[in-house]
């Protein structure tokens, strides 16, 4: 393909901001587009009395493409203010940049696409098609009622009220050559797209001569497009349905005001302006701009969200014929809004406009992503503590054994709203989404109409599984009652999964990129299910995760003063890495989530700030890591163990400590409490442990609160820690918390 020029005109406000982020991809994606700048807006209009200089008019006139950031309009007065002496003398007239680009190139269709990116609720994807030149847009529109007009509205009961001088008046203009070519690009954009139906959005109930006249050309340009559906709805209605059910819609052409309306009204739907692109096509040229504006109190603050300009090149890309590009940057922006793992504050995150566009750009150069799963349990049994909910963490450990760790998991009761609202916010943004149990006979078992609710699609009876239900009850003699049919009911279109166990039979279902299980409730039956679902290969099971865990158990360091070590750590590191820290008496674990090439320097600086406090890399406790050592020794304990009471040998024998016969070691444990007693908790305990060998003593100490009877297991620990700390020669003279 030849090399395609794009014309950048960054603008104002944040325009320079989202374009500087976004525009890497076109590196990324390694295509032959050259990059030419220009300047547009209102510095332009400030230096020179003009926002869209002569040498800019060049620059687009030699462009394939034109790329806008954003511009900043003001009105007359304000405008004129704040020119340059010069250009001021002149008295030059301020026409929008948009204005002029639209006029100018008769740019005579805005398209502004429509998808559910963020994932969740029912799939939808439409476009809403603008025409840019004509209706009430069209500059017929009068502070006095001309002459010319007066006749037509002077009998109008208001306006004889009123009087002229208190009279406005403006024109819808159609004309057959707009109406057709924007009537014949909206079908044209459905070809092209696989959308199945256009809808006119008008207001024939009220404006009946015009609409009239409108249904006509419609009619006439629908003619050569027989394969594609048409409709015409009141604009009113489709505002409504595009809230309440925007899957219905293909595409949705509108003349210039309402369609104003109905795009902004789009951006709302799918999530913002922040995510909203546009296209605006004409006769004699293009240009495409994130719809978000120049947002002035935003510039400079790193907050604008890039992914409205990332899906604003995709629409440039797929115009310049770079389909399959424009769709990675899609995709793409799938992957990271759905999975919120670097977005900024409008989708509830808080990266830079700078980070949020690098996970769009490492989402494009095909990183492979983390897996991730949600698990729903059903049943009011569940809440109300009658069963213990089994279920959830044996499949979270069966899932993440699997490399796809469990990102949320939801218990909810037998309603079927409710299970459908826990499910749908997963769908798009989790690869597996595993719904268990509600799936019986009777009249509180709902999760099979939830799940289809949360999927969009209809029940339907499966005579496959209706039959594998009558078998199995005449087999063992039980009798068959209608209510035993709401079992064969599943979504449309899923896959059955056989039940060997039991009647209920699960299935499974893709949306939007992810694999909706759902299973019966009963372990015996879905946990076998699940291994076969998973054994069988009927969820994508990933490769090597790009993300590597660094593991540090420790002990004597609160969770707060561990948390600031290691944050400041990361800060230093440069690199994208993800604490999270656990505690669990008496030990504070940290878990680092961080690319695999950086794992190793991580762990060495981890291990430097944490050196007095680190018990293991693995998860295992301070008695399970002195057992082994102890064991590859062959090592006796002599153990003064009166301060733990026993605990400390207790904990050793549970671990069937292999002992020998050479060199013996003396253990002493000894405490001092301040502030009170072993029967009163309250101050702290100075706790001391004393090992001796052949080759030496070594003493280690430790203060800790005095907060309970637990305090003993934290003593156990300890001592079995410090004997470690001797053995493998990793010990400090003095640890304290």
């Amino acid at each position: 393909m030849n090399r395609k020029t794009i014309a950048v005109l960054p603008g104002d406000g944040i325009g320079p901001e989202v374009l500087d982020a976004a525009l890497p991809v076109i590196e990324a994606l390694d295509l032959p587009v050259d990059l030419e700048f220009g300047d547009i807006g209102w510095e332009c209009w400030r230096a020179e009395g003009n926002p869209v200089p002569d040498r800019t008019w060049d620059l687009i006139g030699r462009s394939d493409a034109v790329l806008l950031g954003a511009t900043t309009s003001k009105p007359r007065r304000e405008a004129l203010a704040e020119l340059a002496p010069e250009p001021r003398e002149r008295t030059p007239q301020y026409i929008s940049p948009i204005i002029q680009l639209r006029q100018r190139l008769d740019l005579f269709a805005n398209l502004r696409s429509v998808e559910n990116y963020l994932g969740g609720g029912t799939p939808y994807r439409f476009c809403v098609v603008r025409e840019n030149t004509e209706g009430l847009y069209a500059g017929l529109d009068w502070n006095h009622v001309p002459d010319e007009m007066w006749p037509l509205v002077a009998e109008h009961p208001n306006v004889r009220r009123s009087g002229r001088n208190g009279t406005t008046a403006s024109v819808r203009l159609q004309t057959s050559h707009g109406l057709d070519r924007i009537l014949r690009f909206a079908f044209e954009t459905a070809r092209g797209h696989g959308y199945e139906r256009v809808t006119l959005a008008d207001k024939p109930n009220v404006l009946r001569s015009s609409s009239a006249y409108v249904l006509e050309r419609l009619e006439t340009i629908a003619a050569e497009y027989p394969e594609i559906a048409y409709e015409v709805l009141n604009v009113d209605a489709v505002a409504l349905w595009m809230a309440r059910r925007p899957e219905r819609f293909g595409v949705i052409v509108a003349e210039n005001m309402f369609g104003d309306i109905l795009s902004d009204l789009g951006g709302g739907v799918m999530g913002g302006l922040g995510l909203a692109p546009s296209a605006n096509i004409g006769e004699n040229g293009n240009y495409f701009e994130p719809v978000h504006g120049s947002a002035p109190s935003m510039a400079g603050r790193q907050r604008a969200n890039p992914v409205a300009a990332f899906l604003t090149i995709g629409l440039m890309l797929e115009h310049l014929g770079f389909k399959d590009e424009a769709g990675s940057i899609q995709d793409a922006v799938r992957h990271v809004t759905r999975r919120r793992d670097r977005v900024t504050y409008d989708l509830g995150g808080s990266a830079t406009t700078t980070e949020a566009a690098a996970a769009v750009i490492d989402a494009c150069r095909e990183v492979p992503h983390t897996s991730s799963a949600a698990v729903v349990t059903i049943g009011d049994e569940l809440l109300r503590g009658d069963l213990e909910d089994s279920n959830a963490a044996n499949a979270s450990r069966m899932l993440g054994e699997r490399g796809i760790p469990v990102r949320v998991r939801h218990t909810v009761g037998d309603d079927e709203s409710t299970i459908a609202d826990a499910i749908s916010p997963s769908i798009g943004r989790d690869d597996v989404i595993l719904v268990m149990g509600g799936l019986g006979p009777t009249s509180d078992d709902v999760t099979r109409g939830a799940v289809a609710r949360a999927l969009g699609r209809p029940l339907e009876h499966r005579e496959e599984a209706w039959q594998g239900v009558v078998e199995r009850l005449t087999r063992f003699g039980v009798a068959i009652h209608d209510d035993n049919r709401r079992q064969a009911l599943f979504a449309e279109g899923a896959d059955l999964l056989p039940n060997t166990h039991g009647t209920a039979w699960g299935c499974r279902a893709e949306a939007q990129g992810s694999t909706v299980i759902m299973l019966p409730g009963p372990p015996r039956e879905c946990l076998p299910m699940l291994e076969n679902v998973l054994r069988d290969g009927l969820v994508h099971i990933p490769g090597p995760p790009e993300v590597t865990t660094v593991f540090r158990r420790t002990l004597g360091i609160i969770e707060a003063d561990a948390a600031a070590l290691v944050d400041e750590l990361v800060r230093e590191s440069g690199a994208a890495v993800k604490p999270a820290y656990r505690w669990h008496y008496p030990y504070v674990d940290i878990r680092l989530g961080c690319p695999p090439h950086a794992a190793d320097e991580l762990a060495k600086r981890l291990d430097t700030a944490l050196a007095d406090y680190i018990v293991t890399a693995q998860d295992r406790t301070a008695v399970q890591e002195l057992a082994m050592v102890l064991d590859e020794r062959g090592l006796v304990l002599d153990v003064d163990d009166r301060l733990t009471e026993g605990v400390f040998s207790a904990e050793l024998a549970r671990e069937r400590v292999t002992v020998g016969t050479e060199r013996p070691l003396s253990v002493t444990l000894s405490g001092t409490w301040a502030g009170g007693d072993r029967t009163s908790y309250t101050g702290t305990v100075a706790l001391t442990c004393t090992v001796r060998d052949g080759a030496g003593e070594h003493t280690g100490t430790l203060t800790v609160p005095n907060r309970g009877a637990e305090v003993t297991t934290y003593f156990a620990q300890f001592a079995a820690w410090s004997l470690t700390r001797h053995l493998t020669g990793r010990h400090s003279t003095e640890e304290s918390a």
